[in-house]
């Protein structure tokens, strides 16, 4: 009796393990600069600001035949902020917004990944930025994948949400139309 329940366990594992496998690693690549973090914020409701973050890392985990079981994580150095205007830049790494000195890594790790069917998907999971995490949003886009000239094997998305600054302790006035980021994510990952 003993045996035909190990069978029955072992033949069962056997059948689940494969499928669980099949979700694809993919490491995030910086290093080859295919890979952008952008924000843009009004100013005083008369333009658009707009930067990038030029330091982070990152790894996601994706499966075509289940999808759901996609993952994502993404580390943030705040301090690598670049508006293209040096004393800006300053300031925005100061205490009134990221105080990099206090807090100098902001993350993204994701809870559910719901895809549409149509090449687009709703990626949630919790951001934390200044010590404070809270639940977000990210609408995201399916670029594409396949082989590279290299050997290798990439796939792309794009994801943008929209974040309160209030919500992560940021209360400098940059006027009414201010209070929100967008943030965008374009990711090209390298298959491992």
């Amino acid at each position: 009796m003993k045996t035909t329940k190990l069978s029955a366990f072992f033949l069962a594992a056997a059948i689940v393990l494969p499928t669980q496998a099949l979700a694809e690693k993919y490491v995030i690549d910086t290093e080859g600069a295919h890979a952008f973090i952008l924000f843009r914020i009004q100013h005083l409701g008369y333009s658009w600001l707009s930067g990038r973050f030029n330091t982070f890392s990152g790894s996601f985990e994706y499966d075509e035949n289940n999808p759901e079981k996609a993952s994502v994580k993404v580390d943030i150095d705040v301090a690598s902020i670049d508006s293209n205007h040096a004393e800006r830049d300053k300031h925005l790494r100061g205490e009134d917004f990221l105080d990099v000195g206090k807090y100098p890594k902001a993350s993204f790790v994701s809870t559910s990944f719901k895809d549409n069917g149509d090449g687009t998907a709703v990626l949630t999971g919790d951001f934390t930025l200044r010590g404070i995490t809270k639940p977000v949003t990210i609408a995201v886009e399916h670029i594409g994948h396949g082989s590279d000239p290299w050997g290798g094997y990439r796939r792309g998305f794009e994801g943008t949400t929209r974040i309160a600054l209030a919500d992560y302790g940021i209360k400098y006035n940059l006027g009414p139309k201010s209070k929100e980021v967008e943030l965008t994510l374009s990711v090209e990952g390298i298959r491992q």
